[in-house]
């Protein structure tokens, strides 16, 4: 029985992972689950599943469940509760699937507390990967990837010598708006944005999908999780969502994976790994390809995507400014506060204005979310 705590439950990742734990309900026991705001879903979950823990980041929501739930099922707020269902004893994986740099904290804890780590957070590594990189170091514990191009290119490189890599290539859906030059998308809007035609995900990675700024921050996390050179990481732009990533080596064989697009085989196999299950997921029929395209990905008109390489090549806490200056614009983004071209305009002029410096602690990580938040008020 493999014990598991999902952060992030009612979310995209999270709720697929349930759906997993459902179909081998006789290997998995959820032990901990968290949300944000959605405490209607979560309560379900409680029901269901009667974990050990639960978790509500905003504190007026869990007080609110609080009040109108009856569980055996320890209810717990805040970042303290979040830290503490990542670190549970019994708990053998932990699956962090919650959205932005808030994931950074709890998988220090769970990392400390020597879990494995299921990784659906980006921003963990962006923002803290030298940190991240050596606590895995000093407590031998395992991180394997979630997010579907990073999970394709950890299986390109089973049996095989990382100092043979030529290259990883990390392709792109290409988002809502591939193809799309800069005068149309001065008039994008945040519904358009939202439209993502392959995937279904949360607004705030589904923007960050119609930008390119995903494809950026996933780049700086394979830099990290592969100890792979960011100019060794080439985004290939792959509409069809077939091929998820791929991985060149030295004698130019490449090694590549492939599927239909679906979360769930990558959170399987990061849950069950190195054993492959049988499940009930629909397979891919190469028949019925017409074909597969590739492109270059455009920097020119994505602004994000080259801000993320310039900000990997700088280094230090430049990818720190760039991940939460972008998690603030986004978010003004789906507010209606600013226009879609704003959030790579925003990002760059923080970028201009910041001093680069190491990141050794948290505590540093921290500081430039203050100074970040700071600037960007008087910029916005």
């Amino acid at each position: 029985m493999i014990n598991i705590s999902i952060l992030g439950s009612t979310g995209s990742i999270g709720t697929q992972a349930l759906e997993i734990a459902d179909l081998f309900k006789d290997e998995i026991n959820i032990v901990a689950i968290t949300c944000n705001n959605n405490i209607d879903l979560l309560e379900k979950q409680i029901e269901k599943y009667n974990p050990k823990i639960s978790v509500v980041m905003n504190k007026e929501k869990y007080e609110i469940l609080n009040n109108r739930i009856i569980t055996k099922t320890k209810l717990k707020y805040g970042m303290e509760g979040l830290k503490e269902a990542a670190s549970i004893p019994e708990v053998d994986i932990v699956l962090t699937a919650v959205s932005g740099m808030i994931g950074l904290e709890p998988t220090i804890s769970a990392i400390k507390s020597k879990k494995k780590i299921a990784l659906a957070n980006k921003e963990t590594l962006v923002t803290g990967g030298s940190i991240i990189k050596k606590l895995i170091y000093e407590n031998n514990v395992e991180i394997l990837p979630v997010d579907s191009e990073h999970s394709a290119i950890f299986q390109c490189l089973q049996g095989n010598k990382s100092e043979d890599i030529k290259r990883i290539i990390l392709t792109a859906s290409g988002g809502p708006f591939f193809g799309k030059d800069i005068d149309f998308l001065k008039n994008v809007t945040v519904d358009e944005a939202l439209k993502h035609p392959n995937w279904s995900m949360g607004k705030k990675i589904t923007v960050d999908s119609s930008t390119l700024m995903n494809k950026g921050l996933e780049m700086i996390e394979a830099h990290w999780l592969f100890d792979v050179p960011y100019k060794d990481i080439d985004i290939l732009v792959h509409p069809e969502s077939i091929i998820h990533s791929a991985v060149e080596y030295k004698d130019r064989s490449v090694i590549a994976q492939l599927g239909l697009p679906n979360m769930k085989l990558p959170i399987q196999y990061a849950l069950f790994y190195p054993e492959r299950k049988e499940n009930n997921m629909e397979s891919l029929d190469l028949f019925k390809l017409k074909q597969l395209n590739f492109h270059k990905a455009d920097i020119s008109t994505f602004k994000c995507l080259d801000l993320a390489y310039k900000a990997i090549s700088i280094g230090g806490s430049m990818p720190t400014v760039l991940n939460v200056a972008n998690e603030i614009a986004v978010d003004k983004f789906l507010n209606r506060e600013i226009s879609f071209l704003d959030i790579g305009i925003s990002i760059e002029k923080l970028m201009e204005q910041h001093s680069p410096f190491e990141i050794n602690t948290i505590d540093d990580v921290f500081y430039v979310k203050k100074w970040v938040e700071k600037k960007i008020t008087e910029l916005i």
